[in-house]
């Protein structure tokens, strides 16, 4: 498929008291975005914190809230399945913790498509919070996830920031990027956006925001969020002078919603004013580092 319809949240980390609750406002969300017309469903870095709320007496401590999100994971990536499959959308569940056997945390955004396939990204460049007092580990594999849609990278937030793992995918074949970010101040969230401005500067592709909102001083976690979502594209022939196509209001929340385009890509690449995707070897001067290895998912 060419063209189709993206909706990114910007996202309220509200108390959730139960599973159930919060599976009441994942498909509420859900429906709206169908309802919109949307067919690829973002959701952001982290929202999944927003469970730890449903033991209270834990809620506070920051340790204690991984667990329980942990251990509500499974059934999370059900509902999710569920939904996707119901309502025939790809939907980028909201990142969230997951122990793995060797015992390290990673941060995992996992892609469900219509079908019933799904397969994962974990974040790969960790933030200090996340390194320093949390005890999150980066991941150690790179993937790009051949759906209905087209070819889709997932880049977590601090890793958009990074210009070779989205190159990597871009190289790999991804025509758009999904960036969902959790940031706890306005500086955080431009460094997100410029970082995802960039990457679609330079590999000529559409990049994806989905952004966590509103205050949550119950969580250690998240308590504080901002950002808008958005999607951009590079500032060449048919997108706006400063490549944003579409971008939510600052303060709210709910769907943004986007038309990717993925074989606007090709004629960016083709014709632009400037050629970024093409010239990049350049820059080395004849001798490119290698990029990292990037395992292709079939969700088709």
């Amino acid at each position: 498929m060419s063209g189709f319809r993206i909706a990114c949240a910007q996202y309220p980390i509200e108390p959730m008291a139960s599973l159930d609750a919060w599976q009441e406002k994942i498909g509420r969300w859900v429906g709206e975005a169908v309802q919109g017309g949307a067919a690829l469903l973002v959701f952001p870095e982290y929202g999944s914190m927003e469970i730890a709320a449903s033991a209270p007496a834990t809620m506070g401590d920051l340790h204690a809230s991984l667990r329980t999100v942990m251990d509500a994971g499974e059934a999370m990536d059900a509902h999710h399945a569920a939904l996707a499959a119901t309502h025939q959308v790809h939907i980028l569940g909201a990142s969230r913790p997951v122990a793995l056997d060797d015992g390290r945390i990673v941060n995992r955004a996992r892609l469900f498509a219509p079908n019933g396939r799904s397969g994962y990204q974990d974040k790969i460049v960790m933030t200090r919070f996340e390194r320093e007092q949390w005890g999150i580990s980066g991941g150690d594999h790179l993937r790009v996830f051949h759906t209905a849609l087209g070819v889709i990278g997932v880049s977590i937030c601090y890793d958009v920031e990074f210009p070779l793992i989205a190159r990597a995918q871009a190289e790999a074949g991804a025509r758009l990027i999904l960036t969902p970010s959790c940031t706890d101040s306005m500086q955080g969230y431009w460094r997100v956006r410029i970082g995802a401005q960039a990457r679609a500067l330079e590999n000529q592709i559409h990049v994806a925001q989905a952004p966590t909102v509103g205050m949550a001083p119950w969580s250690p976690a998240v308590d504080e969020n901002y950002g808008l979502a958005a999607l951009y594209g590079p500032p060449v022939l048919n997108t706006p002078d400063d490549g944003v196509l579409s971008l939510g209001e600052e303060g709210a929340s709910g769907w943004t919603y986007g038309a990717v385009d993925c074989a606007k890509v090709d004629q960016w690449r083709e014709a632009g004013a400037v050629r970024p995707f093409a010239h990049w070897p350049e820059q080395y001067l004849g001798a490119p580092p290698s990029l990292p290895a990037v395992e292709v998912i079939d969700l088709a």
